[in-house]
């Protein structure tokens, strides 16, 4: 895929489990070329893997780009399967796993360009933090 231009919107996703599989969550956080929040999203997946909840996660962020009109997208994830799957280093065996990531496809294919990147946990707090919350809301409820 083509290099985002500069009008890019920044995109930081993270999945959580609370056992493997368990309770999951999604959490998202687009910036705005000038590194502000433009805007955040959680959800609660319920019952799934880890993996399905970084894919969960990613396909929640990308409707939100989308749904905000944006055209270009950085991608920072800090799943490294993820990224290996999307980048087309790793194949996608789990039967589950190959339907999420049709759709995350799908998605992709909305924009004019984009780029997924790995970034350390450390960099992805909002992300995990709106995860987390997305869980602990649903949890106490």
């Amino acid at each position: 895929m083509t290099m985002p231009d500069e009008a890019t919107v920044i995109l930081y996703t993270d999945g959580a489990c609370r056992g493997n599989p368990g309770n999951g969550g999604a959490g998202a956080v687009l910036f705005d070329k000038n590194g502000c929040v433009a805007a955040t999203a959680k959800r609660f997946l319920g019952i799934c893997t880890n993996n399905e909840a970084e894919y969960g996660a990613l396909i929640m962020g990308l409707k939100e780009a989308l749904e905000a009109k944006h055209k270009n997208i950085r991608i920072f994830l800090d799943s490294e399967l993820l990224v290996r799957q999307i980048n087309g280093v790793y194949r996608v065996k789990n039967g589950r796993l190959k339907e999420l990531m049709k759709d995350v496809r799908k998605y992709l294919s909305m924009f004019d360009g984009y780029t997924v990147e790995h970034v350390p946990r450390s960099r992805n707090k909002i992300a995990d933090r709106l995860a987390n919350e997305a869980i602990d809301d649903e949890i106490e409820t």
